[in-house]
């Protein structure tokens, strides 16, 4: 039977108990679960938008791009990462976890696993796929749980934050970053920009946590289709430099060759 979710109230910070189909704290705030199973924990006070992060185009795309199977690889070996060094029955946050592609991966009979991202769209459709994770709406710096509660945390692509991160991490726990190396996605940007450069992989933005491992996992994925390449488009920042001659060229294109390159680092609090 699937335990209940622990969270902390993102106004008061107080333990938020739940009794369907709400969460509530002692001060009296109170978060319906929707029918989807996740909860809404960004009070409006924490909202920088109307609508914060990803838009529902940008999440079907990804979605429908991850499902392909094209990063499979990277979750491989995130998950034999986690396999390595975590303890068995390790609590398990995805922060900034989108629609839940990598989240859903790691859940097994002795793992408890969260994921938590800013977007409600991605947050809905995560929830109504993944009904063995514990998805919630949140903002990453202001996440709503207790100190030191995860043992295993992911950021893929998302906004690393340091000092909210380490608060919830437990001593000695793990946390995995995903960033892009110097050649990621490097024919995708030559169709978008007319001088394309490549990804900037030296930055080390962790200072507070120990780095133990660093690997690069470089490979040649072939998008089978035009819809495949225009998603991969979609679900990165350069949609938003393409021109339509851009998008012409892409959705014409069949069997693209494109490279992906990930940085993988993986730190322990000591």
């Amino acid at each position: 039977m699937k335990r209940l979710a622990e969270y902390l109230c993102p106004i008061c910070k107080a333990e938020l108990t739940y009794q369907q189909p709400t969460y509530a704290c002692i001060n009296n705030h109170c978060f319906d679960q929707a029918k989807e199973g996740y909860v809404n924990l960004l009070p409006v006070q924490l909202k920088h938008s109307k609508q914060p992060g990803d838009n529902k185009a940008m999440v079907n795309a990804r979605r429908d791009f991850l499902s392909q199977g094209y990063y499979q690889p990277l979750v491989n070996k995130l998950l034999a990462l986690q396999q390595e060094y975590a303890l068995c029955k390790a609590k398990i946050l995805d922060a900034g976890c989108g629609e839940g592609y990598y989240t859903h991966q790691h859940i097994n009979t002795t793992n408890q696993v969260y994921g938590v991202d800013i977007a409600k769209e991605a947050i809905k459709k995560a929830s109504k796929k993944y009904k063995e994770v514990y998805f919630s709406v949140a903002t990453l710096s202001h996440l709503p749980f207790a100190d030191h509660y995860f043992n295993w945390m992911i950021s893929v692509y998302a906004p690393i934050l340091e000092q909210e991160f380490t608060r919830v991490l437990a001593e000695q726990g793990y946390l995995v970053t995903v960033t892009p190396g110097k050649r990621h996605l490097f024919e995708l940007k030559e169709i978008i920009y007319q001088s394309a450069k490549e990804h900037d992989d030296e930055k080390e933005v962790i200072q507070s946590l120990k780095l133990i491992d660093e690997q690069r996992i470089a490979y040649q994925m072939t998008l089978n289709t035009p819809d495949d390449a225009l998603n991969l488009l979609s679900m990165t920042p350069f949609a938003f430099k393409a021109s339509k001659e851009a998008l012409s060229a892409l959705s014409q294109q069949r069997n693209f060759n494109c490279q992906a390159d990930f940085i993988i680092r993986l730190y322990q609090k000591i």
